[in-house]
């Protein structure tokens, strides 16, 4: 049996056969090649999931320049290999396309930014998109976790928001997440305050960001997973209780690019999904499996399934084990705007914007971030004192804390 990994995203994870963003893109197809041909684009964080999909929606419209800033030194080379074989988009690569192997905190980063000169003459970038995060609930278990996490969403932002305000751009984007609105996560947390951070510049370059859902299959995400643990014939381990909104690989670049290029200074865009769309991962798991002709075996353990993994052959149903979700940080359900948000459900077909931000004390964002600084210098800080300290900046942030972590699970 021929399985088609894009067709099955579409047929049973978001139940769309064409990006639920095509309407919109063609809608507004002079408006964005007026705002991205001829420019000079930064990604950072540009080799993963959604940073290369963004990368992919905006190359149509012809951009001078591309560099594409990311840690992950071999995603970057097949990145630049998927592109360069592309039938559709190796004849829009621009002739200045640079993929560096580096980190957006970094001294070298700094020097490269400040070199760069536009065609106008200024340093820096015309469009700096920022996909850089810690994007995973599992990435919060212990004080040095959570640290990390923090700097790279929040504390290292500042950094990159500091330099942006020297050259400011005509666009800066940074991706959110619904995870943000009533976190109850530190992940989710950390984004709402970056949200708040980002704004806090928005008097001096516009600024946009998205809340969206999960990006099916994409890289570390637990779907994504499932096609890892059969490819070593493993069991397959899936939460039944935790329901969310899924958009393909393709959509989730697409609407950061719609609210980079489209959306107003402080505005967040998310896609207008509604519950009938929302799925569970353990009914992915079935469905990937009867997709490739397998049975399934359901298991009452994560320990029986590891044992039958073991002994499984061709032809015997595959195990599997679900489970409710017992894990820190996990929310049973998703939204992407909160009580007193103003909506704005009529300018897009397939979006909504979250118009009313107003532009955040900075110096109190800044507060925030040096008590984060100062409290993990303490040998003696621990996650819950941090899960205080946001508590006091978001008093609407619940964290659910179970005392135990997903990588304590397959």
């Amino acid at each position: 049996m021929t399985f088609n990994l894009e067709s099955f995203i579409g047929e049973y994870v978001t139940k769309r056969n064409a990006s639920m963003f095509k309407p919109d893109i063609e809608v507004n197809q002079k408006t964005l090649s007026a705002a991205i041909s001829g420019k000079s684009v930064l990604v950072i964080g540009g080799a993963g999931s959604i940073g290369s999909s963004f990368i992919r929606a905006i190359l149509p419209f012809k951009p001078a320049e591309l560099v594409v800033v990311d840690t992950n030194e071999n995603a970057l080379t097949e990145l630049t290999r998927s592109l360069r074989s592309s039938a559709v988009l190796s004849s829009v690569v621009p002739d200045i396309y640079l993929p560096y192997p580096m980190d957006y905190s970094s001294v070298t980063f700094r020097r490269m930014f400040n070199h760069h000169k536009r065609s106008n003459g200024l340093r820096g970038f015309d469009i700096v998109a920022n996909f850089s995060a810690h994007k995973h609930v599992r990435s919060e278990k212990d004080i040095y976790s959570v640290e990390a996490l923090l700097r790279n969403n929040v504390i290292s932002a500042k950094g990159l928001l500091d330099l942006l305000e020297q050259n400011p751009p005509e666009v800066y984007f940074c991706v959110s997440t619904d995870k943000a609105a009533n976190p109850v996560n530190i992940m989710g947390a950390s984004k709402r305050i970056m949200e708040d951070l980002i704004f806090s510049y928005s008097d001096v370059f516009p600024v946009k960001t998205a809340r969206f859902a999960n990006v099916a299959f994409s890289n570390g995400s637990l779907p994504a997973g499932f096609l890892d643990r059969i490819n070593q014939r493993q069991p397959l381990s899936a939460p039944s209780d935790v329901k969310r909104y899924f958009v393909s690989p393709q959509e989730s670049g697409q609407i950061c690019m719609l609210s980079a290029m489209l959306g107003g200074n402080r505005n967040i865009f998310f896609p207008k999904l509604d519950e009938a769309q929302m799925t569970t991962f353990d009914k992915i798991a079935e469905n990937l499996l009867t997709s490739m002709g397998y049975e399934i075996d359901y298991c009452s353990s994560d320990e029986e399934a590891i044992d039958k993994a073991d002994k499984w052959t061709e032809g015997l149903p595959y195990p599997v084990h679900f489970s409710a979700s017992d894990t820190s940080g996990e929310k049973a359900f998703e939204e992407f705007f909160v009580e007193g948000e103003a909506v704005d459900m009529e300018r897009f077909s397939s979006l909504g914007v979250i118009t009313d931000k107003q532009i955040p004390d900075r110096d109190k964002v800044i507060k925030l971030i040096n008590t984060l600084d100062d409290a993990f210098e303490s040998e003696s800080c621990t996650k819950a004192d941090i899960v205080k300290i946001i508590g006091q900046y978001l008093p609407n942030f619940e964290h659910i804390e179970t005392g135990k972590s997903l990588d304590g699970k397959m």
